[in-house]
């Protein structure tokens, strides 16, 4: 006979597991998608500047993370500004987001720099992945900031 719990400890363990299960397919799918994206851009500079390639695209799923990292929060400052609440003043949260920036540039500059971009180019050789246009890859992070600022200016 298993071991059945039905205490107030094993629904918040169930909760916490949940959670915790979503947080990790997010991330795994964010990843993923993130690494197809600097797959694409470095395919797309490797053939136009064969020396400059890894860095454009580290370049660039830096800048799009960083983008997107400051919707969120523009979101959420205008969430939390219209909820009542004071959480942290907007000098310390423009502070913390310029940490989180060179934190996100920093772990793709080391992520993207050797054996991962090697294995990565070794698995999308053998996939045919779909070629997205460098001009719609590009309006991407200009989009993102583009939202920031409406949603900045209706704060």
């Amino acid at each position: 006979m298993p071991n059945v719990h039905y205490g107030l400890s094993y629904i918040k363990t169930c909760q916490w597991e949940t959670l915790a299960g979503f947080l990790i397919f997010i991330s795994i799918f964010f990843m993923t998608l993130f690494d197809a994206l600097f797959f694409n851009v470095f395919k797309h500079y490797k053939d136009a500047k064969s020396k400059k390639a890894n860095q454009m695209a580290t370049l660039y799923i830096s800048i799009l993370q960083i983008a997107i990292l400051l919707v969120l929060g523009v979101f959420f400052a205008g969430f939390f500004n219209q909820m009542n609440m004071d959480t942290m003043s907007q000098e310390k949260a423009w502070f913390l987001f310029v940490l989180a920036a060179v934190f996100i540039f920093f772990k793709n500059w080391i992520q993207y720099a050797g054996r991962k971009r090697k294995v990565l180019n070794a698995k999308m050789l053998k996939k045919k992945g779909t070629n997205y246009s460098m001009v719609m890859l590009w309006l991407l992070p200009i989009a993102c900031v583009v939202l920031a600022l409406v949603i900045l200016q209706a704060i």
